[in-house]
C-alpha cells in the first residue's frame, strides 16, 4: 500500500472539560495520562492529543505538569507527542509556555476566535455556552513560537473561515508548508458534522497538505467513516466521544483505537505506524517557508 494511503490515528486522551462522573475512564495524573497514551499506543495510534490536569481533574497549564506527562509518555512508548494550546480566559503566553519550553513535535493552534457550545435538545438549553479567543495577533504569536521552538503547528479548524485563513500566515512565511490541519466538525459554532461540510474543507487545503477529523461526541464515527473514505486522517478519544457505540460506555481510550483501526481495515486501509506518521506529517524533515499567493484558490 501506498504511505499516502495509510491512515493516523490521533488519540485525544482527556480534554479539560470531562470528568470521571460523566466518565469513569478519564485519567487525570501523569501517570494516568501515560497509561492512557500505551493503551492507544498498543490499538495503533501514532499520535496523542493532551491536554493536562491536575490531580483533581481540573485543567492545567502548569509546564512541570506538561512535562511529567511528557516524560511518563516516553518511558512507555514512542508516540507523536502533540500539546495544545486551547484554553478560555488564559493569557496567550500561558497557553503556548509548555509547548516552547518542552518542544513536543506537534503543538495544536486554534485558527480563530469562535462561540464553543452545547445544547441539550431534551432540556432546551445549553451544557455549556463558552468563546475563546484566538485573533490574528494571537495566531502569530504562536506561530513564531512554535517555529522558533522546532514544534510543527496543527491547525484547528471548526469553520471554512478557519481554514481560508491560512494564506496571508503563508505569504508572510509564518507558516510553513506542508501543514497539518485538522478539521473539527459537531461544535455549537462551528461547522456541523456531515461529509459534505468535511469534503469541502479537504478540496481548499494545499494539495500537500494532511489532515484529519475530529467529530464530537455521537457523531464521531460516522464522521471517521466519511474521513477514511476521503482519504483523510482520523482523530479519537475520550476528549471527543465517550461511546465506542450507542449506549456503550468505552473503558479506555485504547478501546476507541481499536474501533478506529478496524474502520480503517474494514475499507481497505491499514493504519500508520508511528515512523511512517512522521514521514506523512514531515515530522523528519527540515521545513522553510514557501510562499504561495491566495489567487492560487
Amino acid at each position: 500500500m501506498n504511505l499516502k494511503d495509510k491512515v493516523i490515528l490521533t488519540c485525544a486522551l482527556t480534554g479539560v472539560a470531562a470528568t470521571r462522573k460523566q466518565c469513569p475512564a478519564i485519567p487525570y495524573t501523569p501517570q494516568e495520562i501515560a497509561e492512557e497514551a500505551y493503551r492507544a499506543y498498543q490499538a495503533g495510534a501514532s499520535v496523542v492529543h493532551i491536554h493536562a490536569r491536575e490531580d483533581d481533574g481540573r485543567p492545567s497549564h502548569r509546564v512541570e505538569v506538561y512535562k511529567a506527562i511528557q516524560e511518563n509518555i516516553r518511558k512507555k512508548c514512542d508516540l507523536i507527542i502533540n500539546f495544545s494550546t486551547g484554553a478560555i480566559d488564559i493569557p496567550k503566553e500561558d497557553r503556548i509556555k509548555h509547548v516552547t519550553e518542552l518542544k513536543p513535535e506537534i503543538g495544536a493552534l486554534n485558527m480563530g476566535s469562535m462561540n464553543y457550545a452545547k445544547y441539550n435538545w431534551e432540556k432546551k438549553q445549553m451544557v455549556f455556552d463558552w468563546c475563546f479567543e484566538n485573533k490574528f495577533e494571537t495566531i502569530l504569536y504562536y506561530l513564531q513560537n512554535m517555529n522558533q521552538a522546532g514544534v510543527k503547528p496543527e491547525l484547528e479548524c471548526f469553520d471554512v473561515g478557519h481554514t481560508e485563513s491560512i494564506w496571508p500566515l503563508i505569504d508572510m512565511g509564518v507558516l510553513k508548508r506542508p501543514i497539518q490541519f485538522s478539521f473539527i466538525v459537531g461544535v455549537l459554532g462551528g461547522l456541523s458534522a456531515n461529509a459534505r461540510n468535511l469534503a469541502y474543507q479537504a478540496s481548499i487545503i494545499p494539495e500537500d497538505s494532511t489532515w484529519e477529523v475530529i467529530g464530537i461526541s455521537h457523531d464521531q464515527w460516522k464522521m471517521v467513516a466519511a474521513a477514511l473514505s476521503l482519504g483523510g486522517n482520523v482523530r479519537v478519544g475520550l476528549e471527543d466521544n465517550f461511546y465506542v457505540e450507542p449506549g456503550k460506555m468505552a473503558s479506555s481510550n485504547g478501546e476507541l483505537i481499536e474501533k478506529a483501526a478496524k474502520m480503517c481495515r474494514e475499507v481497505g486501509r491499514e493504519v500508520a505506524t508511528t515512523a511512517e506518521a512522521r514521514e506523512l506529517l514531515s515530522l523528519t524533515k527540515n521545513l522553510q517557508p514557501q510562499v504561495i499567493r491566495y489567487s492560487s484558490i
